[in-house]
């Protein structure tokens, strides 16, 4: 049993909902960390009077600094502080519960120290999930999962000693808000009603992923990591009640069940107690007035993502990092409101196709391939159907189109305009931001490129950089306020034809002749 607890990601819902644990069970919580919510997480700390507390956002937590400057906790801001929240030494198990492939390095740093990983963050095992499993090997680590489905097969796999038993783990899925619909009726849905799940309560990005089913996707590789069997034995059945949260069916024809209420707080209490079960002070579940219990198959043809996941997963090495990091993006898209629902898995097929699979990958393999992923897909959804609402950016449907086409679309700024409040200004496929203005925060880093040279070309291969070419002068860097007239020089070029450094030049000299003329504005 757990005595002293690192919460990573502290201010989201899985995270409030451990430190409710916590307060119940008597647990001390050595350190909390969030992304840029002060006023959540300073309240935190005055409660739990952790020793460290963490905001990845710097300029957040210097903020934090000075409020909490009362007391002797210490703050640390930037994703590197992460890193020291989970090998703190007094926690003995450490919540992953923060969102994304930012939870990866924390993790394998806390496995390395032999803490008990209380893993709520999926994206570890999705990405990463051979490294992350052996990694546990080696060092004796224990990984306890928290996603309410993981923890039922953990549970109904107790007493099991030989995986060879098991004919098939069944995740269950609430189906998400539209269930029942037509493909044509999903893609009217707008941004409220996929935030709108019918049993749960979780973070946005969550919550758009069990509207597209990609989290369920994302649930069975998981499984697959987490357990070590293969597709041909992970399956996913919809169940509306969110009763029974996942089911192990043995050779012998047994199907064990794990049942509870739709109360995250339960595989959470189960993860901190593990082996040991408590008092549980919530209300049980009362088989008498739940309603009846149905179970049916995934649409896999209305939401594609499912299916997209199941591919990746058959695929291996790099694929399902590329799955992961093309979806964080295309969900941040539409959750901005830039792009339709139906274009989140249209999106992430194409990163799907474009980028390079590495198998038998290593750390660095996974986060290049996470890394292009991300461009790409950032990219693409600018050139291929993001309508931005009023910022300028063009909507070209099916795929990327040409540069003509782009220029024959015309934005919503004149020819040459520049944008005096930071906006994107764009122009036969070349997009300029101010490197001071925070329009992008779909990415780590700040908003600042002329598009990558490749994208330039528009041509579906080029628009996903391969992992071996992040990082080389693809991006033009620099504090540009207009585009003057170069569209009308880039015209003049055939990029299916041209060499990519050929536009590169024509963007840079657009670039020199800006900064001759900033001081006018």
């Amino acid at each position: 049993m757990s005595k002293t607890i690192s919460i990573l990601g502290a201010t989201g819902s899985i995270g409030r909902q451990t430190l409710d644990v916590a307060e119940q069970l008597g647990l001390r919580v050595a350190a909390l960390t969030a992304h840029m919510d002060v006023e959540r997480l300073e309240a935190q700390v005055r409660k739990f009077r952790p020793r460290l507390a963490v905001l990845t956002d710097e300029a957040a937590a210097r903020d934090l600094a000075v409020r909490l400057a009362d007391m002797d906790t210490k703050v640390l801001g930037g994703p590197e502080a992460l890193l020291e929240a989970a090998v703190c030494p007094e926690a003995d198990t450490v919540v992953t519960a923060v969102v994304g492939m930012v939870g990866l390095r924390p993790t394998l740093a806390a496995i390395r120290e032999r803490k008990r990983i209380a893993l709520a963050n999926k994206e570890t095992l999705v990405c990463a999930g051979q490294l992350v499993m052996d990694a546990a090997d080696t060092h004796g680590a224990e990984i306890v999962p928290v996603d309410s489905e993981h923890s039922a097969i953990f549970q109904c796999l107790q007493g099991c000693a030989d995986r060879r038993e098991i004919r098939r783990l069944i995740l269950t899925c609430s189906g998400g808000p539209f269930y029942g619909m037509t493909y044509e009726e999903v893609g009217k849905m707008t941004k409220a009603d996929a935030l709108r799940h019918p049993n749960w309560t979780m973070g946005p990005k969550i919550t758009v992923d069990c509207a597209t089913l990609m989290n369920k996707g994302l649930e069975v590789i998981e499984a697959m990591r987490l357990y070590r069997l293969p597709l041909s034995q992970v399956d996913v059945v919809i169940h509306r009640q969110s009763i029974v949260h996942s089911l192990v069916e043995y050779q012998d024809g047994a199907v064990l069940a794990q049942l509870g209420t739709p109360d995250m707080r339960l595989p959470i209490r189960y993860a901190m107690t593990y082996p040991h079960r408590g008092v549980n002070p919530a209300e049980p579940l009362d088989l008498l007035t739940c309603p009846p219990l149905t179970f049916a198959r995934p649409d896999r043809d209305t939401f594609p993502c499912l299916r997209l996941a199941e591919e990746a997963a058959t695929e291996g090495g790099t694929a399902c990092a590329i799955l992961n990091g093309a979806n964080e993006e295309a969900v941040g898209l539409f959750l901005a409101d830039r792009i339709g629902f139906h274009d989140i898995a249209r999106l992430v097929a194409k990163a799907r196709s474009q980028v390079r699979v590495v198998q038998k990958p290593s750390l660095s393999d996974i986060l290049a391939a996470d890394a292009a992923a991300r461009q790409g897909l950032y990219l693409l959804g600018h050139y291929d159907g993001v309508a931005a609402r009023g910022q300028g950016v063009a909507r070209v449907h099916g795929d990327a189109g040409s540069l003509g086409q782009l220029h024959r679309r015309r934005l919503r700024r004149p020819e040459g305009g520049g944008s005096r409040d930071g906006g994107p200004v764009h122009g036969a496929g070349v997009v300029v931001r101010r490197a001071d203005a925070r329009v992008d925060r779909l990415i780590a880093h700040p908003a600042r490129r002329v598009l990558h040279a490749d994208a330039l070309r528009l041509r579906g291969e080029a628009v996903f950089p391969q992992p071996g070419q992040i990082g080389r002068a693809g991006l033009v860097q620099g504090r540009v306020r207009e585009i003057l007239k170069a569209h009308s020089k880039l015209l003049q070029l055939n990029f299916h034809q041209r060499a990519p450094g050929q536009a590169l030049a024509v963007a840079r000299d657009a670039q020199h002749a800006v900064r001759g003329r900033e001081g006018a504005y």
